[in-house]
């Protein structure tokens, strides 16, 4: 059985099969193709490949039947992926999952310019050594909130994914950043801290939305990456920026999923670096931006010069790193620690200490035997002086130790080697104390307030990678005995993953063995382990290097450790560890060294003791640190408790950090170095394939091949391999089911795949089988195909030429047939013309003959009518000459008759004319008539006499008034003058310089108070002064009317006798009692108004400033009125009618009529234009509109409660709709509405109620917007936009019209405050409309961005093309047509809603167009950037359906008249045409690059590295892949890879506020409107509009 398995596995090799072959070179690998396999009876295996490379060149295997089945077929050549295949983003989902196929899918896509890939749980992370534009905030944005596997591979995706796992799971999380130095851990990690700041999670509830800036934490939590760049990177021989240390960073997150808060851990930091560097190497950046950026005055403080000056700094003769300004840094640095709450005083402490140490550093140390420091070196006065310590005891304990015994103090000379470390270590004490003091600062700035809100955090492991260099010492081995811990634990989380997934899946399997290093941390960690032994070795006085050599040779001669621990061969002061990646041999020198690390105490006393304050804070807070527990058994044990070696205090922190990592989900990131030179874009396949060895890529990729690699859902792999089955079967919903079938009939070893519950387990290479007999099913029945086409082919070309030959013969059959019809139809032809010419003849002579009878017949029958017309005339001539003559007689005997008659009619009535005089005559001369009269007359008179007394009285009473009134404005006088003495005496004062400013601001603010009283008062003063004259000229016109009735009354006495006279009296009677009753009315009236205007002086004490008073009553005016209707003889005849009948005075119709002779109001209307008080009807006439105005706009509170609910909360817009489109008046009435009442309150001088009326009503108008949200803001906003534009247009318009009439009243002093307020008020109406306007965009964009997607992109509205979104025609028989959620047609129609709204609304083409461009934007930027990260929708078919979608779009555009709304779509449109471009040569990337201009290089690059190749294709060559990407250029700033996004919360463009309109008021108001107030005082204004037209025209 197992030979027949092994022959089967190298039947695998048949002709034109592909595999990889190892090669001592830099490739590593070779593809090759099998040309021949040859296997032999006694069991020899002969292949035979040739170079894919190098055509000639064959290559030959070859081994024997037993080998392969003893190595399970792992000897043979491993077998290469199809190309399909090679390009896969997940390395797990190869067919042949083996080393070299894992290199060529990593190598490939490197070429291509995508430097991520996944592993299983691993992103795999290549180096590119050039910027790349992956990590833009769009690109943040893009991953936020995606699904691991949705785009392509990143860091964010995993960070995406940790964040995703802790708010699903509430389970603490953890990034592991490892790889070698230079590999870009540190980048990597500082990215994924900026994601966790910057990244927008729209989906939790808790989540704060971020306004485009971060918090505070996450400004801090970003800040502290420059800093401990500085003061923990430097430059090395492999990475200009490399972290000499390791650091795990917690980020804190509260309930909400916020970030509160941050903690740092660091592990062994490179203190050996602070004194020696090697070659092109430097010490800690920090050193060389403090030389570079320290001001002047510093520098001289610190005594600071270039870097090459100081012995810590010049070592290595590099100082400067390509591309890097120190001063720039410096500056960043200084701001990152500001950031942090480290204030510049602070800081300048920290570079003192800094500058101290590289002082140290310059000390010389001399003498051959004891060593020597002169007192009076420089670096030693000026480092003790930095440091505050004293100079000669440093001096003293720098070349001296002091060893303490139980009796006494030895004091000795050091050498000077040994006074050089003593030095040395004090420098390095003292910067890992202030490293860790930093970090301590860090935390306490960064951490939470609160520990209880800390709910969940995430933590960053930035650590160092496996290091193997020519010579390695203590530090080297720290970290790889990190590395060992930390890939133990890798192998347990990927075993554990892997045995999850099996029993999830409840599949039969068996324990997979891994390589466990647990012996190899035994041998470091354990009780007599390296790390034991060193601290054993340290403790002893005599300890050296050799002894520790010695005790490891000792203790692990063992045959148990023999595996991992081995003795070099020639060389005793060193020992080789087996780690899991690699023997690395380290040399034990100086290990005591820096395994002690320790400063002498005398040393330490004197750092304690310095005057420098920030040192000793240093050194407190590191004894505080490190204090530990101290023994009391003796003086010995305490020594040593007190003083942790640094490989025990680095096992600890490790095994805590393990303990860490233990209790989190854990995600893993591996860098890799491509290169050792830093080159960009190179790659070297052996050192990348020794650090997939080192990071466990590879360890991880064998696990998985021990099991079942390959895992398919039922839908995937039914979707893939559903052509092996006939299709019978594929109408089935058992996707298990029909799995089943295609198994069964396609791999007969039933071993080599396992069926899960939801999935499918093959074991490795299985796919690649499932594939070939995939392959040769469909080449089967694509040779079927052809058979069948090529048949119908010819039988459709035999059928062709039938009928062809059919054809010719009826052509030649009907050309004869035509030839005799031709020759019938001519014969018939000659008969039909020798008939027709001779009809023609006879029919030519008949006419002739007709037509001379016929003009001889007209010219005898014109004679005759021509005698007849004569005579006819003549007699009618006779007979008008007779009518003429008859009507004259006539008409002369009646005119004599008629005179006769009216001379006898006027005699008659003449003489009874006189005799109706004498009666009268005698009738006039009687004494009762004549009593009658003059009984009337004295009641007239007593009646005038009466009104003259109440006249006298009133007139007294105003002479009161007008008293007090006097008196009031002398005591007003009298207070203006002392206010004035006492202004004068402040005046006075205030030029003193005694006086304080303050009680200068009180006088003049009294002063100016007080003049302005002066001046209210003085008007005030003006104004009765005017109606007291009126009221006098009044009384004077009373007099004179008076006087003349008296007159008339003596005149009417003696003129008795006389007719004509006592009618005159009569009409005049009437007259004067028609006017006293006006005059009485009159002057009631003019009371009241006199009262109301004295009262309005005297304003209610909570009232701001006085209501404005109504206008006097115009006397003269009333006068000339009276005097005319004394004259009018219509009025004359209307009173000596009345006076006829002195009760009809009485009624109440006639009183109404002398009141007010225009209509009333009718009762009727009452319900609908206000209550019985205020009611004012349209077409009524009131009779004072201008205090009607006044009584309604005092109601300030009813008006505006009218307005903002009536007008704005309550109001119901007409909806908009081209088929019934509203008038302007229907969509501007509430603009018209509020611009009515403003108007009117500025014309009443009501400023300071209109500008509350105004801002109130905009506050609600905002309000009313900014509460509709999504679609159902879209009419609302555009409505309020056109109406707040519309009354912004009216104030525009009204204010001229405000300014001309307030310069025709002599009001121009106080326009410039009135024109403040306007200016004011239309800068607050444009913000009120610019902000309508971005919470308009803001919702409609809010609602496009969820339908762009899956209308542009998922939508697929073009029949015949319809793909799946795997690409795949059997997902239409398993899952049905799964249609997005919105359409083409859901996208059409929205913008078809805000297309019409704002038609509709009457919204300017100017903002309409900015509208529809942003929004056209929108989606153009949203699609491309949507379609250019997916990574499953770069086909052609796909390319096709959204190029329809486009296409439809912009036919839109065009019928809307927005033709600069296709240019928003063109980057989509050049995608498109892109996808379906050939890509098959250079040339036709050539094209491309032509044609899809306006594509950057980049984008191009990822769009042809996405692309999704169908069964029938040719996969891309690499070598096209590789000619795109040489397309890119570095430091490009124009060449990105996402557009700018549309931000919603924001416009691209600003709003420009249109230019103002054109418009008149327009009172209408519909009758659904419950404003009765406005309503009345639309109606008022009518009116006043009327009344002044008259006016004006006369």
């Amino acid at each position: 059985m197992a030979t027949e398995k092994a022959l089967q596995a190298a039947q695998v090799y048949t002709k034109g099969t592909q595999a990889w072959l190892p090669v001592n070179t830099d490739a590593c690998w070779i593809s090759v193709t099998c040309v021949s396999n040859t296997i032999t009876d006694d069991g020899n295996v002969r292949l035979v490949f040739e170079d894919d490379n190098e055509e000639d060149k064959e290559h030959t295997f070859e081994c024997k039947l037993t080998d392969i089945e003893k190595s399970d077929g792992s000897n043979l050549p491993p077998l290469r992926n199809p190309p399909k295949m090679e390009y896969t983003d997940d390395l797990t989902n190869l067919s042949y999952l083996n080393e070299p196929a894992v290199l060529n899918t990593i190598r490939t896509r490197y070429m291509q310019h995508l430097i991520y890939t996944y592993s299983g749980i691993v992103l795999i992370a290549v180096n590119p050594f050039d910027r790349v534009s992956l990590y833009d905030s769009d690109v943040v944005q893009q991953y936020a909130g995606r699904r691991r596997g949705e785009l392509e591979p990143h860091l964010f995706a995993i960070a995406e994914d940790a964040y995703r796992c802790m708010i699903r799971e509430q389970m603490n999380q953890t990034i592991v950043v490892s790889g070698e130095s230079g590999a870009g851990k540190t980048v990597s990690a500082k990215f994924i801290m900026r994601y966790f700041a910057t990244a927008d999670d729209q989906e939790s509830v808790g989540k704060k939305k971020k306004e485009g800036s971060m918090t505070e934490v996450e400004e801090q939590i970003l800040a502290t990456n420059p800093i401990m760049e500085a003061f923990g990177n430097a430059k090395t021989t492999r990475n200009d920026n490399s972290s000499r240390f390791g650091k795990y960073i917690e980020i804190q997150f509260d309930s909400g999923n916020n970030i509160i808060g941050a903690k740092i851990r660091t592990y062994l930091l490179e203190r050996s670096r602070l004194i020696f560097q090697p070659a092109t190497e430097r010490n800690y950046h920090i050193f060389y931006q403090l030389c570079a950026g320290a001001p002047n005055s510093e520098r001289k403080e610190f005594h600071l010069g270039d870097y090459t000056t100081f012995h810590y700094l010049n070592q290595s003769g590099t100082g400067v790193i390509p591309g890097v300004d120190d001063i720039l840094e410096f500056e960043l640095t200084q701001r990152a620690l500001s950031t942090i709450g480290l204030s510049l005083q602070l800081q300048w402490q920290i570079f003192r200490l800094l500058s101290a140490l590289l002082h140290i550093g310059n000390i010389q140390i001399t003498g051959r035997g004891d060593a020597m420091l002169a007192e009076t070196d420089e670096a030693l006065n000026i480092a003790t002086k930095l440091l505050g310590i004293k100079t000669a005891d440093f001096r003293k304990w720098v070349v001296r130790k002091q060893i303490v015994t139980r009796s006494e103090k030895i004091v000795t000379n050091l050498n000077p080697a040994q006074a050089i470390v003593v030095k040395d270590s004090v420098a390095k004490y003292v910067y890992a104390n202030l490293f860790d003091w930093l970090v301590g600062v860090i935390n306490d700035s960064l951490s939470s307030p609160d520990p209880e809100n800390i709910r969940t955090f995430i933590g960053v492991l930035d650590i160092y990678g496996f290091e193997h260099f020519k010579k390695n010492s203590f530090e080297q081995f720290c970290i790889n005995y990190a590395n060992e811990k930390l890939q133990q634990q890798f192998n347990q989380h990927v075993f554990k993953l892997e045995q999850e997934e099996y029993v999830r899946e409840e599949i039969n399997w068996t324990f997979i063995e891994f390589s466990d290093n647990q012996k190899c941390i035994d041998l470091i960690e354990g009780k007599l382990g390296i790390l034991s032994l060193l601290d054993e070795e340290s403790r002893l006085p005599a300890g050296s290097d050799q002894g520790f050599c010695q005790k490891l040779y000792d203790n692990f001669e063992k045959p148990d450790y023999k595996q991992f621990f081995k003795k070099p061969r020639f060389s005793n002061s060193a020992f080789t560890v087996a780690h899991y990646a690699h023997d690395v041999q380290y040399e034990a020198e100086n290990f005591l060294d820096k395994n002690k690390d320790t400063v002498p105490d005398e040393h330490m006393a004197l750092l304690q003791g310095s005057e420098f304050e920030f040192l000793k804070e240093v050194m407190d807070r590191a004894a505080a640190n490190n204090s530990i527990p101290t023994p009391e058994k003796s003086k010995r044990m305490s020594m040593i408790a007190r003083k942790p070696t640094l490989g025990s205090i680095f096992k600890l922190s490790l095994i805590q950090l393990m303990d860490t990592i233990g209790d989190t989900n854990v995600h893993y990131i591996r860098c890799i170095k491509p290169n050792e030179a830093k080159i960009a874009w190179e790659f070297e396949p052996s050192m990348v394939l020794s650090q997939l060895r080192a990071c466990g890529v590879l360890e991880t990729i064998r696990i998985s091949c021990a099991g079942y690699p390959s895992r398919w859902t039922f839908e995937e792999f039914a979707e893939r391999y559903y052509a092996l089955v006939p299709s019978k079967n594929w109408a089935t919903d058992d996707l298990r089911g029909l799995t089943k079938v295609i198994l069964n009939n396609s791999i007969t070893d039933e071993t080599q795949y396992q069926i899960g519950t939801t999935k499918i387990f093959f074991r490795a290479g299985q796919l690649a089988y499932m594939e070939k007999l995939r392959a040769d099913k469909f080449n089967a029945s694509a040779t079927l195909l052809q058979k069948n086409v090529r048949r119908f082919i010819y039988r459709s070309r035999y059928v062709h030429m039938k009928e062809l030959a059919l054809r010719l013969q009826c052509v030649a059959r009907q050309k004869t047939a035509a030839s005799k019809l031709q020759t019938l139809r001519e014969q018939k032809a000659a008969i039909q013309i020798q008939t027709q010419w001779r009809r023609f003849s006879a029919r030519k002579a008949y006419i002739q003959k007709q037509q001379f009878i016929v003009h001889l017949q007209s010219a005898i029958r014109t004679y005759q009518a021509r005698q007849k017309l004569v005579l006819a005339r003549k007699s009618h001539a006779a007979t008008q000459i007779q009518r003429l003559v008859r009507g004259w007689f006539a008409r002369k005997q009646y005119n004599a008759q008629r005179n006769f008659i009216i001379h006898l009619q006027t005699c008659v009535r003449r003489r009874a004319s006189r005799k109706q005089l004498m009666i009268l005559r005698t009738e006039a001369r009687s004494v009762n008539h004549f009593k009658e009269v003059s009984y009337k007359l004295e009641n007239t008179v007593v009646e005038l006499t009466q009104t003259i007394t109440s006249l006298k009285g009133e007139k007294k009473a105003m002479n009161d008034k007008t008293t007090q009134l006097e008196s009031e404005i002398r005591t007003w006088m009298e207070k203006y003058q002392k206010m004035e003495k006492k202004s004068q005496s402040y005046q006075e004062k205030l030029k003193e310089p005694t006086v304080p400013q303050a009680q200068w601001d009180t006088l003049a603010s009294e002063q100016k108070q007080l003049s302005k009283n002066y001046q209210e008062m003085f008007e005030k003063l003006k104004s009765r002064d005017m109606e007291i004259s009126s009221v006098n000229d009044e009384l004077a016109s009373v007099r004179k009317q008076n006087e003349r009735l008296h007159k008339d009354l003596e005149v009417a006495n003696e003129r008795i006798a006389d007719e004509s006279e006592v009618a005159e009296l009569k009409s005049q009677i009437a007259a004067l009692k028609a006017q006293l009753t006006q005059a009485m009315r009159g002057n009631g009236l003019r009371r009241g108004s006199s009262s109301n205007n004295l009262r309005s002086l005297s304003p209610a004490p909570d009232r701001l400033r006085s209501v404005s008073p109504s206008k006097p009553l115009d006397v003269n005016g009333f006068k000339d009125d009276v005097r005319q209707r004394s004259h009018s003889p219509a009025r004359g005849r209307k009173a000596r009618r009345n006076s006829m009948d002195a009760p009809t005075m009485n009624k109440p119709v006639d009183k109404l009529r002398l009141k007010n002779p225009r209509p009333t109001s009718i009762d009727q209307y009452s319900n609908i234009f206000g209550p019985k008080g205020n009611r004012i009807i349209p077409g009524s006439v009131v009779e004072d509109p201008d205090e009607e105005i006044h009584n309604i706009i005092r109601d300030e509170e009813k008006l505006l409660a009218e307005i903002t609910e009536g007008l704005i909360k309550e109001l119901k817009m007409p909806l908009p709709s081209m088929q019934n489109p509203p008038s302007r008046k229907e969509i501007f009435f509430p603009a018209h509405m509020i611009s009515m009442c403003v108007t009117e309150m500025w014309r009443k001088q009501y400023i300071q109620e209109s500008e509350r009326l105004l801002f109130t009503i905009m506050d609600t108008i905002q309000k009313r917007c900014l509460s509709c949200t999504g679609e159902d803001a879209i009419t609302p906003c555009a409505f309020w936009i056109t109406n707040v534009h519309e009354l912004l247009s009216m104030v525009c318009t009204t204010e001229p019209e405000l300014e001309q009439q307030a310069f025709q009243n002599d009001q121009g002093t106080g326009w410039q405050d009135f024109e403040k307020l306007i200016a004011t008020v239309k800068f607050e109406m444009q913000c009120l409309e610019d902000n309508i306007f971005h919470a308009w965009m803001k919702e409609m964009k809010r609602r496009l961005s969820k339908m762009i997607v899956p209308a542009m992109i998922e939508s697929q509205s073009l029949p015949g093309f319809i793909t799946a979104e795997s690409g795949r025609f059997f997902n239409k028989l398993l899952t049905g047509s799964s249609q997005p959620a919105y359409s083409m047609d859901d996208l059409l129609n929205f913008l078809n809603k805000v297309w019409r709204t704002m038609k509709c609304y009457y919204i300017e083409s100017s903002v309409a167009t900015q509208v529809l461009t942003e929004l056209l934007k929108m989606i153009g930027v949203h699609g491309f950037n949507d379609l250019l990260m997916r990574k499953n929708f770069s086909s052609w078919k796909r390319a096709m359906q959204i190029q329809y979608n486009i296409t439809r779009l912009e036919e839109w555009c065009n019928s809307h008249d927005i033709p600069e709304g296709s240019l928003q779509l063109e980057h989509l449109m050049q995608t498109t045409k892109m996808l379906q471009f050939k890509k098959s040569s250079v040339e036709d990337i050539e094209n491309i690059y032509d044609v899809c201009w306006i594509l950057s290089p980049t984008q191009v690059q990822k769009l042809i590295s996405n692309y999704h190749v169908a069964d029938y294709e040719d996969p891309i060559k690499p070598a096209i892949l590789k000619a795109v990407a040489s397309h890119v250029v570095t430091g490009d700033t124009a060449d990105v890879l996402l557009l700018d996004s549309v931000p919603i919360d924001d416009t691209a463009n600003p709003f420009e506020i249109p230019v103002p309109r054109q418009t008149q008021l327009q009172t209408y108001i519909p009758s659904w409107i419950k404003v009765e107030h406005v309503r009345a005082l639309t109606v008022l204004v009518q009116q006043q509009q009327q009344d002044q037209s008259p006016s004006a025209s006369a």
